[in-house]
């Protein structure tokens, strides 16, 4: 019999379904109503969040399955919850509600559908991280990608809408290439189950095996476009550099999307039991990833502005990522697990923390233009207003002290210097890679060579993100005396100070987080469980009891 618990798994998908469309029929002027019910949901996904993460430890590797319409796998739709799903659910609770906090400043207000679309959001990225088939993936990718184009767009302004084309028409592709790549795998292994067709993909005939692998090779293209791989990411700085701040935080997670279904799909579909296509895929995600982590550093270095240097610090995480996944060993996926953690952490609040470190400069106003074209005011008297009402927000004293050491905090963990998480995380990560045990034991067969390559490319990339982060730093804050201080509010510091001490937390807690991410990756290596939990789940009777 299904206890209460049982049932938690679906709420992830259905409670922002229902708060979206909640909101949809309170109309576009109650603005105030729907905030305080956004923050509910968000909340609330958060504490649910959380129960599913301790379910999901439970000291032995296995997966929790939901099935919505009762039938069984492979025929009927079904959920898994897993250690994996669990940290990204997780993370990404924490990272809509700091920058669903951070909006209620002002950012909520210029535009009427931004709660709508923001819970949709979560509804896709929830969705993705917890369906076990390819096509109900694709249909939670969609839903997460309509209504990025919406958060994307949110506020208008030109830059806005030329940067939403593009990255618009670049998901267009990414997804008819998504159906093109699971069209393959249906019409060669005749399920899109994915713990099915980790059973099937071995009992595939040698002349269908090509046909298999191309489809397979599709699809990755369509999520590495999502992760932000070269030489698919050109879109990506300028998208989000263009976006508003909340949004762009919540765009931190979404890369992740591409990063997940990569290590997902690699390790279960091609893992040992894949027969011919063992690590098919391996060497081609290392060498796109090295390459991607080349692409970011270079691009870090060139450039001046903050949003773009926030998009190629997106770039840079994911090359790292795609690099650990390519030596497919469970020590070195466990670190990229910690440092995917934590980069995610410290992004979310970058972006969130630029414009305020923008907000004292002369063209810091610029960020607010959008603001203003909503509430129908002209440049003049928003500045009028900012000057003589409180609603605006209190000139804190300490307000260049807290942008300046926040700073500081985002740059230690982008470039991996001691002593915060970021450090602890490309530390353990090394330590992985570099091991001599672990690079010749099963896996990728990756030779040394690639080590050292990850090695130099991780030192470069954090010199080149501390002179980089350094040289913006010196023209934000050490400049000539008599500059403006800029106005803050609570509700601004607030989702940046917290997700700054998550990482500290992180830190902190390294031990245990490091044994779950440990028992995380090792159950990804060994997909037995996962597999037999999701075929093996039976549904429920008109009784409540189990039916085989």
């Amino acid at each position: 019999m299904l206890s209460w618990h049982d049932h938690l798994m679906i709420l992830p998908i259905v409670l922002p379904m229902l708060v979206s469309g909640l909101m949809l029929l309170l109309g576009e002027r109650l603005t105030t109503q729907k905030a305080v019910v956004n923050v509910l949901a968000t909340l609330a996904l958060l504490a649910v969040a959380v129960a599913l993460l301790l379910q999901a430890d439970d000291g032995q590797l296995r997966v929790a399955v939901y099935l919505p319409a009762n039938w069984p796998a492979p025929f009927g739709i079904a959920l898994a919850l897993d250690r994996l799903s669990a940290i990204m659910l997780v993370l990404t609770s924490v990272m809509a509600l700091g920058a669903l906090l951070y909006s209620l400043a002002r950012w909520h207000r210029a535009g009427v559908h931004f709660h709508s679309l923001f819970q949709l959001q979560l509804m896709g990225l929830n969705g993705a991280f917890l369906t076990a088939d390819l096509f109900n993936l694709f249909v939670f990718f969609e839903i997460l990608l309509a209504a990025s184009y919406g958060l994307l767009l949110h506020g208008s302004g030109p830059q806005r809408v030329k940067a939403g084309l593009h990255y618009i028409a670049v998901n267009l592709v990414g997804s008819s290439l998504f159906l093109i790549g699971v069209a393959l795998i249906y019409g060669v292994t005749g399920t899109l189950n994915m713990a099915d067709i980790a059973v099937r993909i071995g009992q595939v005939a040698a002349a269908d095996r090509g046909l298999m692998e191309a489809g397979a090779a599709i699809l990755g293209v369509a999520f590495l476009i999502k992760a932000g791989a070269w030489p698919l990411n050109f879109w990506l700085p300028p998208s989000y550099a263009a976006a508003s701040p909340p949004a762009a935080a919540l765009f931190a997670i979404m890369t992740k999307v591409g990063v997940y279904v990569i290590l997902r799909l690699s390790l279960l579909m091609f893992g040992s039991s894949a027969g011919a296509s063992s690590g098919f895929v391996q060497p081609w995600i290392l060498y796109v990833g090295l390459a991607t982590l080349t692409f970011g550093t270079l691009g870090m270095l060139a450039s001046q502005n903050l949003g773009r240097l926030a998009g190629f610090s997106v770039i840079i995480s994911s090359g790292t990522l795609l690099s650990a996944i390519g030596f497919g060993q469970p020590g070195i996926t466990a670190a990229a697990l910690f440092y995917l953690v934590s980069s995610t952490l410290a992004l979310g609040a970058f972006f969130l923390l630029q414009e305020l470190m923008e907000r004292s400069r002369t063209f810091g106003a610029d960020l607010l233009a959008v603001t203003l074209e909503a509430f129908g005011l002209d440049r003049n008297a928003a500045q009028e207003d900012e000057t003589n009402s409180a609603d605006i927000g209190v000139v804190i004293p300490a307000a260049m002290a807290f942008l300046g050491l926040s700073f500081i905090a985002c740059a230690l963990v982008l470039s991996g210097l001691p002593p915060l998480s970021g450090f602890v995380a490309k530390f353990a990560l090394l330590t992985s890679v570099l091991n001599p045990g672990g690079l010749t034991q099963g896996g990728s067969g990756a030779e040394p060579a690639q080590a050292w390559i990850l090695l130099a490319l991780l030192i470069v990339s954090g010199l080149t993100t501390v002179v980089s982060l350094t040289r913006v730093g010196i023209r934000t804050f050490w400049v000539p005396a008599g500059r403006a201080q800029p106005r803050l509010r609570v509700i601004e510091v607030f989702p940046i100070a917290a997700m700054l001490v998550a990482g500290i937390v992180l830190m902190v807690q390294a031990q245990p987080a490091m044994r779950y991410f440990n028992d995380t990756a090792r159950a990804l290596h060994e997909p037995d469980a996962y597999v037999q939990g999701v075929l093996s789940t039976r549904r429920a009777g008109p009784s409540g009891d189990a039916q085989p």
